[in-house]
């Protein structure tokens, strides 16, 4: 048998807030709950920094509290306070982007980018806005270009359960820079 690949994953807080219990019925509550599950049962890890944290902290459902305590028990969390706020790189992305709105945008999700550049490359969000406007500063700054964009949410176009079994690999329409149509 094939050993198992375990990748760390940045998970937004964006899925903690939306995954539900097993009684939830909304969609995007069911999406988010089964990946995270699916996460605790094929071996993959959680990046957490603390401003990760401090997000996860506020906006978390009761699932995602139960589900992340688990992680911590089965020593799946990588705690992550080393990872330096990466001035160089956010103010090439602020150059080139016109709004202040999307910037503000941006750097909201930042976190994220830095933890995932850090790690294994991979964030996990709802954010398909901010993705997007990542994925037009990726036209400039090839760094961007490293990283997986993964939406739960999103399970006929992404098949995300599927590709965490698959060992979640860095599949080139997964890279931002790469939204489909573009």
């Amino acid at each position: 048998m094939a050993a198992k690949i375990s990748k760390r994953l940045v998970i937004d807080a964006s899925i903690a807030r939306s995954s539900g219990g097993k009684e939830a019925t909304y969609p995007t509550s069911v999406n988010c709950r089964d990946f995270l599950q699916a996460i605790l049962d094929i071996c993959h890890r959680v990046v957490m920094t603390p401003d990760i944290r401090e997000e996860w902290n506020k906006h978390q459902s009761n699932f995602a509290r139960t589900w992340l305590r688990t992680m911590v028990a089965k020593k799946k969390v990588e705690y992550r306070a080393d990872i330096a706020a990466d001035e160089e790189l956010w103010n090439t992305i602020k150059s080139i982007t016109a709004s202040e709105k999307n910037c503000k945008a941006m750097l909201k999700d930042f976190r994220l980018i830095e933890a995932a550049l850090a790690t294994d490359k991979t964030v996990i969000s709802l954010d398909d806005t901010v993705r997007k406007l990542f994925d037009n500063a990726a036209v400039q700054v090839g760094e961007l270009r490293n990283v997986v964009w993964v939406n739960p949410d999103k399970t006929e176009e992404e098949k995300p359960i599927d590709w965490l079994k698959d060992g979640a690999q860095a599949e080139k329409k997964r890279l931002i820079g790469n939204l489909p149509g573009e």
